[in-house]
């Protein structure tokens, strides 16, 4: 992989962690205001679909090598 490559996937894995904290922290201030349970569930499911993309990428990163 190329540096170039691999400097643009450590930004994007930033920019989704970065966001994912922020659904993270979105979702606990619902919670608290006592937000309805549909929206909270909504902002789950994106978080999730978040993590999967982080999962992916980190993938492409650090390939598995079996030794």
């Amino acid at each position: 992989m190329a540096d170039q490559e691999q400097a643009e996937l450590r930004l994007a894995l930033a920019r989704l962690r970065q966001e994912h904290e922020d659904y993270d922290a979105a979702i606990n201030a619902m919670i608290q205001t006592g937000c309805e349970a549909l929206r909270i569930q909504r902002m789950k499911k994106k978080k999730l679909a978040i993590k999967d993309k982080l999962t992916k990428i980190e993938d492409q990163i650090i390939p598995d090598i079996i030794a």
